[in-house]
């Protein structure tokens, strides 16, 4: 059963998340269906561009974690680092169609974007949020690194390390001051302004847009960021060995992955990040 639905309209791709019944958490098949929708709006000559969006009440909560590698010992699973790392990469090499696509992407964040939801997510080429919209990567407090990492050059490294580093959330309209999203706007006319922005995008000739994308693309690599996306893996490899990540675990073995989430996530209260507040109003 497919878990992507795609419709090509008017010279655009909307690549929509199915799994809202599991707020459309990441597993290897969504990846994998998504990453060859792009590589086939890329190639149709119909298609300018894509936006990518969340059906149901979220973006993408984050990877499945119910998801597991297969127990076969003529593959790997995850015993090693190495293993975790390959995993790793093998799920960023599908992401990174976003990136690596000629034609560029569009986000659109509603509800949650959280966790694997913001790998997709700040892969995009542009990012347009609603303002109630909830960023963050909480598993940064006890189950690793990013195996992404475009923060840095979206916000800045001071508001990538002030994201990352508490695992803090931030909402769409504050994301957007800070420059982690291009803008947001009210929840309610979030569908209206992505299409109208990829409706522009689909006045320009294909072949031009990717000399755009590309060229802009290019800086970013010069600037280390396709390098950083593959140490990201390695980096998250060694969170995962961290002794919080080993308490992690255990939690969601003993009690369950709700309980698991709620030990680690209840004592930072609402944990917002609010860019024009002190730290010790919250």
């Amino acid at each position: 059963m497919s878990v992507l639905d795609v419709e090509h309209r008017g010279g655009v791709a909307y690549l929509t998340l199915a799994r809202p019944e599991k707020r459309n958490a990441l597993s290897l098949a969504l990846q994998q269906e998504l990453a060859d929708a792009l590589w086939d709006a890329d190639e149709r000559t119909d298609i300018h561009c894509a936006v990518i969006s969340g059906q149901g009440t979220d973006f993408c909560a984050g990877y499945d974690l119910a998801e597991r590698p297969p127990r076969d010992e003529t593959r790997r699973g995850a015993k090693t680092i190495d293993d975790d790392i390959w995993q790793l990469e093998r799920q960023q090499r599908l992401r990174m169609a976003i990136f690596d696509m000629h034609k560029p992407v569009i986000a659109a964040i509603h509800g949650r974007c959280l966790a694997g939801g913001t790998d997709l997510a700040f892969l995009a080429d542009m990012v347009i949020a609603a303002d109630d919209a909830t960023i963050a990567f909480p598993p940064a407090r006890d189950l690793g690194s990013l195996p992404n990492q475009m923060w840095l050059y979206h916000c800045g490294p001071q508001w990538a390390k002030r994201l990352l580093l508490t695992g803090d959330s931030i909402t769409g309209k504050d994301a957007a001051q800070i420059g982690l999203v291009l803008k947001s706007v009210p929840a309610e006319e979030l569908t209206l302004e992505v299409e109208h922005l990829a409706q522009r995008l689909a006045l320009i000739d294909p072949d031009l847009l990717t000399t755009q994308k590309r060229i802009v693309n290019l800086g970013l690599e010069l600037m280390g960021a396709r390098t950083l996306q593959r140490l990201a893996c390695e980096n998250d490899a060694r969170g995962h060995r961290a002794k919080a990540a080993d308490t992690f675990r255990a939690n969601v073995r003993d009690k369950g992955l709700k309980a698991a989430f709620a030990e680690r996530d209840d004592k930072f209260g609402a944990g917002f990040v609010d860019p024009n507040a002190p730290e010790h109003g919250k």
